[in-house]
């Protein structure tokens, strides 16, 4: 087999992603923004803050970058939660390599900080998750809620696949 050259290689695109969680009065809740005039699940749920991590960026220092620049928060006590290798149905485009996170403390008052990509900021049950939600979050989501989410996780492949 010829090894490929760099330009055939397919690219992988990291992003970081942040679900901040809180206690509520029937049990924990999850703080969602609904995406607005971004061009990817438009009218969708999504976790409140999320984001390419950028060139010589960690994927916590993304999250705590996306945090403060989409909902106004900093000093996030950031607990990973899985990374995801996800991808569209096998077509040949790039794939991804996405980092979860959660919070349960931070600074500052969850505010939208870009009205222009956003058509809402609420909390909810974790039992009672508004739809939709963008799919391969939703995943993330219910493992959370199960307390069962692998360190390694697919999405988008004929086969997934999680991993502990």
């Amino acid at each position: 087999m010829t090894p490929k050259s760099i330009d055939e290689r397919f690219v992988v695109v990291p992003a970081a992603y942040v679900f901040l969680l809180r206690d509520g009065v029937g049990g924990p809740e999850v703080l969602l923004q609904l995406r607005r005039n971004t061009g990817f699940m438009d009218d969708h749920w999504a976790a409140a803050a999320a984001g390419h991590v950028e060139k010589g960026e960690t994927a916590y220092d993304a999250a705590r970058r996306e945090a403060r620049e989409e909902i106004g928060v900093d000093d996030l006590a950031l607990s990973f939660v899985t990374s995801m290798q996800r991808t569209r149905g096998g077509e040949p485009i790039d794939e991804r390599i996405d980092f979860f996170f959660t919070a349960r403390s931070w600074s500052g008052t969850p505010r939208i900080v870009e009205p222009e990509k956003s058509g809402g900021l609420e909390w909810f049950a974790l039992t009672a998750l508004p739809d939709p939600v963008v799919p391969h979050e939703l995943q993330v989501l219910r493992g959370i809620i199960g307390g069962d989410v692998a360190a390694y996780t697919t999405y988008g492949f004929e086969r997934e696949e999680t991993h502990e």
